[in-house]
């Protein structure tokens, strides 16, 4: 198996949970945020780990739910709000539980678009949240 490109059919991904499609975006957005510092300039290992930790935090992901929301197709729309709907068994102190749940919906968004190998959709969703680094 390819694990950087999975090839799984539609039917595979929709029998995904919420929750494994957000395992799955959780670590697409980190590294697309890591990539995205690393080749902005920014240099020393403390602040590339400092930022990357301020970008990937539920409140920063919420916020970039929010800008990328009005650009989402129907389909990535449904995604998006079951992945919002989904009830994690905890929510991090440094997050409210709205915060929590749309950052849990754009993990799920992105893992979902990743594993349908939607990469250029991931990419200019990407470019919108990144302008605002």
């Amino acid at each position: 198996m390819d694990y950087l490109h999975p090839r799984l059919d539609d039917a595979a991904i929709a029998r995904m949970s919420s929750l494994a499609l957000a395992h799955v975006g959780d670590a697409v957005y980190e590294v697309l945020v890591r990539t995205q510092l690393a080749c902005g300039g920014t240099q020393t290992a403390k602040d590339l780990h400092s930022r990357t930790i301020t970008l990937v935090r539920a409140g920063a992901q919420a916020r970039a739910a929010a800008r990328i929301l009005p650009l989402l197709s129907e389909q990535e729309q449904a995604v998006f709000r079951r992945g919002r709907n989904t009830k994690p068994k905890s929510v991090p102190k440094s997050a409210s539980s709205a915060e929590y749940a749309y950052a849990t919906a754009l993990e799920a968004l992105f893992g979902w678009l990743y594993l349908g190998q939607q990469y250029d959709r991931i990419n200019a969703l990407f470019d919108v949240i990144a302008a605002d680094f």
